[in-house]
């Protein structure tokens, strides 16, 4: 036998025993033995991702998420391949469903227009519990730490459910209340919009520099009731604020680090710190832009004049119907091949290696923006390729332990500390808003 055929021999017998042990086919180029290990450990531990807008394709496309679906990033089929646990669907409330005059980013108007944020999410809700009530043998709606895993440990997705746009309460702290009611269990604090209580690192000129005071009682209201903090999407102001006056660890849902990739939506190694002392994760964002700036500039600069066209199209025919739809795929495939091209998956590894350094192994985990991105990074196409991710880190050398909290152990701490404050906090008297006071500096 030639000695330079026996690697190639290996892999595909290996490849051929992880396919009679049902475990994914082996990725070109990976190491056989370590595939096997990152496979055996990946779907052995609890994997939670907390950021999917799967939640708008249900609500806008009338999506199905019981069959394979040939576009987008998941559905329970590829779920199950991918070893997704658990998943926090997005209730993505756009800014554009916000009534309230924005001074800093809304145009003027003679009249404010009507505020739809909270129906929005109302319907994003009802789409996502329609979804699980349709295919109750294979997911189930929870909304604990304990109900995650007891649905982990009979074989069933776990869903559970934050809203991104803390204007989807209107300011109102009731509507906080009832949300929580009806199963949310974080609440990003902003989206590109500042609301009426908190900033959002979009806009240029800030609104409040940070928080005022009903923003204070926003958070303190979310410990009372055990819902996780979100400041993904917030501005830096708004962050440190926030971590000023909460009584428990924050989440950044799905976010990057600015030390890799200057977007501003991603945080500093100063946030990263600061959310390390406080407790807290950051689960790191697949976003194509948000890993790669440069990408996202190139991507920007060829989606732009493409966006025009697709509008022109849209007010030609109606944004939803056949016609423009038809149309508009036509030009996204005339397109394709311009398009540049995605930062490999390696680059997605560094933010999840660089987080790991500076906030530590206990501060780490996944917040894939799956449906929700223009693109990801090559060799992470959908959510079949999660073990990949397992793979890669174990490869950089990190430890199995450290793996699996970054899978999704991290966030499991996490959301059991949010539990445990609100059981200290019962018996506290729910915040109230005061219209006389709300808006006033927090401090």
């Amino acid at each position: 036998m030639h000695t330079h055929a026996f690697p190639a021999l290996l892999a595909a017998c290996l490849g051929g025993a992880l396919a009679a042990q049902n475990l994914p086919a082996l990725p070109k180029g990976y190491d056989p033995a370590l595939w096997e290990k990152a496979c055996r450990l990946h779907f052995a531990a609890t994997v939670i991702d907390t950021h999917s807008d799967t939640t708008s394709r249900i609500l806008d496309e009338d999506f199905d998420m019981g069959r394979r679906a040939p576009d987008g990033h998941m559905d329970l089929p590829r779920i199950a391949e991918g070893g997704l646990d658990a998943q926090f669907y997005s209730i993505y409330v756009a800014a554009e469903y916000a009534g309230e005059e924005d001074p800093a980013t809304a145009r003027s108007r003679k009249e404010s227009k009507p505020d739809f944020s909270a129906r929005r999410a109302l319907d994003m809700i009802d789409g996502l519990v329609r979804t699980v009530e349709r295919h109750p043998e294979r997911m189930v709606l929870c909304t604990s730490p304990a109900e995650l895993r007891a649905a982990v440990a009979a074989g069933r997705h776990a869903a559970l459910m934050g809203i991104e746009g803390g204007h989807a309460i209107e300011g109102d702290l009731a509507l906080l209340r009832q949300f929580h009611r009806l199963g949310v269990r974080y609440m990003t604090l902003t989206h590109t919009n500042h609301n009426q209580y908190a900033d959002s690192c979009a806009p240029a000129e800030p609104r409040w520099n940070g928080i005022n005071r009903l923003g204070v009682k926003v958070v303190r209201e979310m410990n009372r009731l055990g819902m996780l903090v979100d400041v993904s999407h917030v501005s830096d102001a708004a962050f440190f604020a926030v971590l000023e006056v909460t009584r428990a660890p924050v989440i950044l849902s799905h976010s990057s680090c600015r030390a890799l990739a200057g977007h501003r939506r991603n945080v500093t190694d100063d946030m990263l710190r600061a959310l390390a002392r406080n407790g807290g994760v950051i689960m790191i964002n697949f976003n194509g832009g948000f890993v790669d700036a440069e990408y996202g500039k190139r991507y920007d600069a060829w989606r732009a004049p493409l966006r025009i066209r697709e509008r022109a199209i849209e007010a030609r025919h109606g944004a939803d119907s056949p016609e423009a739809k038809q149309a508009i795929a036509a030009l996204r495939k005339e397109h394709a091949d311009r398009e540049p091209e995605r930062p490999p998956l390696a680059a997605l590894i560094d933010h999840i290696v660089h987080a790991l350094d500076v906030a530590g192994e206990d501060h780490v985990g996944l917040g894939s923006d799956f449906d929700g991105v223009p693109s990801v990074p090559r060799g992470l196409e959908d959510v079949t390729c999660l073990p990949r991710i397992t793979y890669e880190l174990l490869q950089r050398g990190r430890s199995e332990a450290a793996v699996t909290k970054v899978l999704g152990g991290n966030l499991l701490r996490v959301f059991a500390a949010a539990e445990a404050k609100a059981k200290e906090l019962r018996g506290e008297a729910p915040f109230r808003n005061d219209p006389a006071t709300d808006s006033l500096p927090w401090r």
